[in-house]
C-alpha cells in the first residue's frame, strides 16, 4: 500500500476481462471503465470522509490516477509532500492508527463486482 511518499490502493478491472477486452464490443469496455471510475470515486470520497483532519491537507488531496485506458485506478495520496499519510493509516509509537483508505477500500470491495456487473448488464439490455 505504501511507497516512499505515496499511500495508495489500486482499483482495477478484472484481469481476465482486461485480457479479453480487445474482443469485446467497445460499449462493454466503456461500461467496465465506468464501473472502475465509480468504484475509485467511491473509495476516494469515503476516504475523504474518514481521514483524520488536522490542516485538511490529507482530506483535500486524496486523488485518483488512471492507467491502462481507465481500467486501473490508483486512489490515495500521490505526492511526496503527503508522505505522512502512512503514519495516520498505520500509526506510530506516538500516533494511534486511524486508517481511512484501507477501510474505504474494504467497504467498496463488497460493491465492486456488483458495480461492474450492473454496468455491463445495462449495456447488454
Amino acid at each position: 500500500m505504501a511507497r516512499r511518499g505515496r499511500v495508495t490502493v489500486r482499483v482495477s478491472g478484472r484481469d481476465r476481462l482486461r485480457r479479453r477486452l480487445e474482443d469485446l464490443p467497445e460499449d462493454i469496455g466503456q461500461a467496465l471503465r465506468k464501473g472502475v471510475r465509480e468504484s475509485a470515486e467511491a473509495v476516494r470520497d469515503d476516504t475523504k470522509r474518514g481521514v483524520r483532519v488536522d490542516t485538511g491537507n490529507l482530506r483535500d488531496n486524496v486523488g485518483i490516477e488512471y492507467e491502462e485506458d481507465g481500467l486501473v485506478a490508483t486512489v490515495g495520496w500521490h505526492e511526496d509532500s503527503e508522505y505522512y499519510a502512512v503514519f495516520h493509516e498505520r500509526g506510530t509509537r506516538s500516533i494511534p492508527a486511524q486508517p481511512a483508505l484501507g477501510p474505504a477500500l474494504e467497504r467498496e470491495r463488497a460493491r465492486y463486482r456488483a458495480r461492474l456487473t450492473a454496468e455491463v448488464r445495462a449495456v447488454l439490455r
